[in-house]
């Protein structure tokens, strides 16, 4: 069973393996509190996941060892388990959702691991992972649901404690529980006045909707970007110790979870995976009840691909009020273009692209619609040069996000 003292010696067996990832002060992301960053997208695989399955292998016997390792993962603990084997000479497969990031598939791959990807998402491979591994006699290294992979994660509450004083909140990202579970632990058996709050993506809530009916259920879809906590089902352990030892549960949308990427990367030069900004969106769109409160977000992951974070950059901008496309209805002759550039100019806004349609059926003759993308500042500006426009007798037709 779970208790501080393998939580600490998890901690003596991984000095030399996890890094003891910084806590920075994150100034321009919250003016309600005092906020501060647990950098796990820091560790060497990129998540702090490596804690756990580290951990979790360290302790297998020769017999477990010697039948080789499965496990499954959306991307973050595979490449644990895949280094904490190689490292420790042992063969281990990995199952993966077929839509998991190319990235996270081939960095494991490249960390010694076979790879078995599989149609659906987390759940699926689990179950796939829990076939093979009776035709292959293979030890299972659970993501989350195991007391010493809970007890390798709960090594950061020792490290936030230790870096940090009296904090009043610690805010955790939540998919299937393993990561809360174990920094939970810790924190309240060490100091129990510290709030732990868990974020979930709303469309993976599965531990959000299992506190609500009184029992870990699976949900019929987990639908997020934030691949490293789509989890239909929390773990059976994970979730008594979330019941026992987690003061709220909260979610986020997917609109507040890249508004909360882009800010990390513009304001604090950090780089976080859907799944690792959760927290800091949460404090962000205040959802949690830290105002002037001491508060640390751990950031459990920056292994974001490429093509999704240029996607979920343009999103960031879109929500922040930082891009937007305006359509105005417009008489086709001379000199439109030019009132209407002035007037953005003039309120401070930016045009990067112009396109004119006169292919609508329904419009006159002598009409067009004049399409633009705009840079702006903020939702403010955004109405400001709305406003300008409609008054300058400007017929505004849609504003597309």
């Amino acid at each position: 069973m779970l208790t501080l003292d393998k939580i600490y010696h998890a901690a003596f067996v991984l000095k030399n393996v996890a890094r003891k990832t910084d806590l920075i002060r994150a100034t321009k992301l919250s003016g309600e509190c005092e906020l501060y960053l647990k950098t796990e997208n820091l560790q060497e695989t990129g998540s702090f996941k490596l804690r756990g399955a580290y951990y979790k292998i360290s302790q297998l016997s020769e017999e477990e060892k010697k039948h080789g390792i499965i496990a499954c993962s959306a991307g973050n603990h595979a490449q644990g388990v895949a280094m904490a084997a190689t490292h420790s000479g042992i063969r281990s497969m990995i199952c993966m959702p077929d839509d998991a990031p190319i990235s996270k598939v081939e960095a494991t791959k490249q960390l010694g691991a076979e790879v078995c990807l599989v149609k659906g998402v987390y759940d699926d491979a689990y179950e796939k992972a829990l076939q093979l591994q009776k035709e292959t006699g293979a030890t299972f290294i659970h993501p989350f649901d195991d007391d010493e992979v809970i007890a390798g994660q709960g090594t950061i509450g020792l490290e936030i404690l230790d870096e940090i004083e009296n904090p009043d909140a610690v805010v955790v990202p939540v998919g299937g529980g393993g990561l809360i579970s174990g920094v939970a632990y810790a924190i309240k058996h060490l100091n129990p006045k510290v709030k732990v709050y868990g974020v979930q993506a709303a469309g993976a809530a599965g531990m959000v909707e299992s506190r609500k009916a009184g029992k870990p259920i699976m949900l019929d879809s987990a639908a997020t970007f934030a691949d490293g906590i789509a989890v239909k089902h929390p773990g059976d352990l994970t979730y008594k110790i979330v019941e026992e030892y987690v003061d709220g549960l909260v979610t986020v949308s997917e609109d507040e979870i890249a508004a909360a990427i882009l800010a990390l990367i513009e304001k604090q030069k950090v780089i976080a995976e859907g799944a690792g900004a959760v927290g800091v969106a949460a404090v962000m769109a205040g959802k949690l009840p830290v105002k002037g409160k001491k508060v640390v977000c751990i950031v459990s992951g920056g292994n974001i691909d490429v093509n999704i974070l240029s996607r979920v950059i343009t999103r960031g901008l879109v929500t922040s009020g930082r891009n937007v496309n305006l359509t105005i209805a417009l008489t086709d002759k001379p000199g439109q273009l030019q009132e209407v550039s002035e007037i953005i100019a003039g309120c401070g806004g930016n045009v990067v692209a112009v396109h004119y349609d006169r292919s609508d059926a329904n419009m006159a003759i002598t009409s067009c619609f004049l399409k633009l993308a705009l840079e702006t500042r903020d939702r403010q500006q955004i109405e400001q040069i709305k406003k300008a426009l409609s008054e300058a007798g400007f017929v505004l037709v849609t504003e597309r996000v």
